[in-house]
């Protein structure tokens, strides 16, 4: 299994920029598709984007396409969101989450795909 870990969030103003990381552990042999999920008060957890273990193919929620671009360094077994034009209603707690891949070009959209979860790192957008 795959652990995980956060960082990078915090207030921003609307239409200002972040890039949030997420480093795992891995068994050196493995492949790992990930997502970042996200979580407002009251609202259930969406997906924001994803990622395979190739970093060709990626998918992202409705809400952030073009604006949100997710990106990853297997060398440094971290991957990143890179949130562009922030508004108010991005304002949420993030997660990454994590899945060994048994195909290099897959990503998963879904919270069931994955069985890895980070604690989760705030973002704040202020209007």
């Amino acid at each position: 299994q795959v652990r995980v870990v956060e960082s990078g969030g915090g207030l921003v103003q609307s239409g200002g920029s972040l890039r949030l990381s997420c480093a795992a552990s891995v068994r050196t042999s493995s492949m790992y598709a990930m997502g970042w999920f996200r979580q407002a008060p009251g609202r259930e957890r969406e997906l924001v984007a994803a990622i395979s273990w190739s970093g060709r193919t990626t998918g992202y929620g409705d809400s952030v396409k073009g604006r949100f671009t997710i990106s990853r360094e297997n060398a440094k077994n971290t991957v990143y969101l890179q949130m562009n034009s922030l508004k108010p209603e991005d304002t949420a707690a993030y997660y990454c989450a994590a899945r060994e891949a048994y195909n290099g070009n897959y990503y998963y959209i879904t919270e069931v795909d994955y069985n890895s979860w980070g604690q989760g790192t705030q973002v704040t957008v202020s209007s």
